[in-house]
C-alpha cells in the first residue's frame, strides 16, 4: 500500500469485460513526508472512490486485496485506489492536506 497523486486519467478503447466501466487512472507514489513524486507512473483503478487527477489517493497494489476491494473475484486487476486523502500526518506534522 502507498500514497501516490493521480496525475491523468487513461481512457481504452477496449477493456477486458470484468473492467466494464471501470475507472482507469495514472497514479505516482509520493515521497514519504509529503516530499515530491518518485518512481515510475502506475496504471490504477479507482476503487469507486470518485479520485481523479490532483487527488492524493491511498494505492493498495495486490491483486487479491485489489479484488476484495472491488468485490469482484475474477477482476483482472492487482492496483486500485482504495481511498482519496484529505490529510496525511507524519510525526504530528501536517505533511499533505486537501
Amino acid at each position: 500500500m502507498f500514497i501516490a497523486k493521480v496525475i491523468g486519467n487513461v481512457w481504452a478503447d477496449r477493456k477486458h469485460r470484468e473492467l466494464a466501466g471501470a475507472k482507469l487512472l495514472l497514479v505516482k507514489a509520493m515521497e514519504p513526508g509529503g516530499g515530491g513524486l518518485v518512481g515510475e507512473s502506475t496504471l490504477a483503478l479507482d476503487g469507486g472512490f470518485g479520485a481523479g487527477p490532483g487527488d492524493a489517493v491511498l494505492v493498495v497494489d495486490e491483486g487479491g486485496s485489489a479484488r476484495k476491494i472491488l468485490g469482484n473475484p475474477k477482476c483482472p486487476v492487482r492496483t486500485v485506489v482504495c481511498g482519496v486523502l484529505d490529510k496525511v500526518q507524519v510525526h504530528g506534522k501536517t505533511v499533505l492536506s486537501r
